[in-house]
């Protein structure tokens, strides 16, 4: 059994060539940096909610939940980046853009936001 069979995900691993190791290396490291953002997120909205900040409550609420909902939809929006970049390395294609940088900003600039205003009133 050839190596590329027994590698997950095989949908990535059977098609192509060997990428430079220090490209699928990077590849992975981008991928952690996501899933550790993802817990920033997800820890940021339980703290903004657990520790109560004499803050507007709906507002509050619903500002944590946008970063837990963001937190929640970044390792699954990286891994899915993951795979077309290791893909596209494996066939010699260009680089695809990013779907989750403008999720995370989006989510990250609407929970500022929504905090400011809780703030403000």
């Amino acid at each position: 059994m050839s190596a590329e069979r027994t590698r997950f995900p095989a949908a990535v691993f059977r098609h192509g060539t060997e990428p430079d190791p220090r490209f699928t290396l990077a590849n992975e490291r981008t991928l952690l940096a996501w899933i550790r953002t993802a817990l920033g997120l997800i820890a940021g909205g339980v703290a903004l909610e657990v520790l109560g900040l004499d803050l507007h409550p709906q507002l509050r609420l619903i500002a944590s939940l946008v970063l837990i909902v963001a937190g929640i939809a970044t390792p699954l929006l990286a891994w899915v980046g993951w795979i077309r970049s290791e893909r596209a390395m494996r066939l010699a294609a260009p680089l695809p853009g990013s779907l989750l940088a403008p999720v995370v900003a989006v989510a990250v600039t609407v929970a500022g936001i929504l905090v400011l205003i809780a703030a403000l009133l």
